[in-house]
């Protein structure tokens, strides 16, 4: 029988962020994230991103916070928030680095990040987060209050301001450069 190891206990993290919580941990860490998130997409980033581009503001103060990719369904009879599970991070990495330079300190979604945002991680001590692909219902339950923000228009894909209480993730790209899915893929072979 595999010799297995110690399951760590995750890490409780609250948000907002600053550079000590973000300097403090590791990819590879489970985390449990409380406190405020802002849900975005696609079609909001892309939004926020040509409002940059044009000198305005943004619809919220991204400093210190993190934005959850995610497209929520809507809320089922005695529920604030239907399936709520991440989408793939790599949509919005053509984006992710001019939030970062305006203080966003991290990023839930699904998938490996490019070169371009893993260096904008260190640069900006930031951190991304792998949420839990497939387990939308089951992360709703963690989503205490939901309040759309901007870009209404956009339905599931609307920015929300949503609390959360013990929100499981793992780090996967810390802002030291380490990248949880690279040390996979070399302990346990590339597949």
């Amino acid at each position: 029988m595999a010799k297995q190891e110690p399951t760590k206990k995750p890490i409780e993290v609250r948000t907002p962020l600053s550079d000590a919580d973000v300097r403090s941990l590791r990819a590879g860490q489970a985390v449990l994230i409380s406190g405020v998130l802002y849900t975005a997409r696609d079609a909001a980033h892309k939004r926020m991103f040509e409002a940059l581009e044009r000198g305005e503001d943004l619809p919220f103060d991204v400093r210190g916070q993190v934005i959850y990719y995610v497209g929520p369904t809507p809320a089922p009879p005695g529920r604030v928030i239907g399936a709520a599970g991440p989408t793939t991070a790599g949509r919005m990495d053509r984006y992710t680095p001019a939030l970062l330079a305006r203080g966003l300190k991290g990023a839930i979604g699904k998938g490996s990040r490019s070169e371009e945002v893993k260096e904008a991680l260190k640069a900006h001590v930031a951190v991304y987060f792998g949420g839990l692909g497939g387990a939308g219902a089951l992360l709703a339950r963690h989503i205490q209050t939901v309040e759309i923000i901007a870009y209404e228009d956009l339905d599931t894909e609307a920015i929300r301001r949503i609390e959360v209480a013990d929100f499981p993730a793992v780090v996967v790209n810390d802002c030291y450069g380490g990248d949880a899915y690279a040390d996979a893929r070399t302990r346990w072979g590339k597949r």
